[in-house]
């Protein structure tokens, strides 16, 4: 497989991951994207669709991953572009004055615009979807799409036409669900793992289900071979290829993450030590337990 396949979390600010990919007693001046970066080579910023992010935070977290020479950001679009449709000149500035510190130097891969299920291809969804790519013309961007009217060949078109990457995900089926598939429309791969849990529909919890533990689901071995072969064809003729695992329920976006990484060859790293406890059997091959242990200075 290509070197150019990073692979990583959407976030990593999750108070559940506390004790399990982070360590309980953590050293001083601990940091989490410092552990993450040890052992991936992206994470998407999920923050940054609720909110505009400040340059200041932003260069703190590139500082925090830079002994890894390979990682590279990506983030989420703000939903009020994508959600609400609101697209106004003082907040597409604000929104990518946060982002600019990544982006000028070169460690934001893609600008990820995440559109709901009910965001359907018509003529009118087609000329917006153009007046975002417009305004962040600086941006690579790249779109997910839910809905599987998007599949049409005009559709397409429209990403190849604007250069826009586009999304291949992997979700629970459901009513006119985009399918899982393996497309390159841009220079930038892109694949959102999202689980397969019947009760992570995501169309019917954007059209106001109630919510569930939305993503609790581990995928099998035999999943991650499926989706590698896919990752594969899009990672030959693509620049980067962005593989974001958005199952973090008990940290199982980090060990599909890891899982993942060993099968297409990518650098080992021995997994956290609580991690590896348990699930024993997932990352059998990711060092012994005791080699975690040099990552986290003693706590007196």
């Amino acid at each position: 497989m290509s070197s150019k396949i990073l692979i990583g979390t959407a976030g990593w600010s999750y108070p559940h991951w506390n004790g399990l990919v982070y360590p309980v007693s953590r050293g001083n001046g601990f940091h989490p994207l410092e552990l993450i970066a040890r052992h991936t080579d992206t994470v998407e910023i999920n923050s940054s669709f609720y909110q505009a992010l400040k340059p200041e935070l932003v260069k703190l977290w590139a500082k925090k991953v830079a002994r890894n020479q390979n990682f590279t950001f990506t983030a989420k679009l703000h939903q009020q572009f994508t959600h609400q449709r609101i697209l106004n000149d003082a907040d597409v500035a604000a929104f990518k004055e946060g982002l600019y510190p990544l982006l000028r130097t070169g460690k934001l891969g893609a600008l990820l615009m995440q559109f709901p299920w009910s965001y359907r291809f018509n003529e009118e969804n087609r000329d917006f979807f153009i007046r975002v790519r417009r305004a962040f013309h600086e941006f690579p961007l790249v779109a997910e799409m839910r809905h599987s009217s998007w599949m049409a060949e005009e559709a397409q078109g429209v990403f190849l036409d604007y250069k826009v990457g586009f999304c291949n995900i992997d979700q629970p089926a459901y009513t006119r669900a985009m399918p899982p598939t393996a497309l390159l429309t841009s220079a930038v791969g892109y694949v959102r793992m999202h689980g397969r849990n019947p009760q992570n529909s995501l169309g019917a919890y954007e059209a106001g289900a109630p919510r569930q533990r939305q993503h609790d689901y581990l995928y099998s071995e035999a999943e991650l071979t499926e989706w590698a072969d896919r990752i594969d064809r899009v990672a030959r003729f693509a620049e980067n290829t962005f593989v974001i695992f958005n199952n973090d329920a008990a940290g199982k976006s980090f060990v599909n993450s890891l899982q993942l990484k060993e099968m297409v060859g990518s650098r080992r790293m021995p997994a956290p030590l609580e991690l590896r406890r348990k699930y024993p059997v997932e990352l059998e091959h990711m060092g012994p337990l005791q080699a975690q242990q040099w990552l986290f200075p003693a706590v007196a």
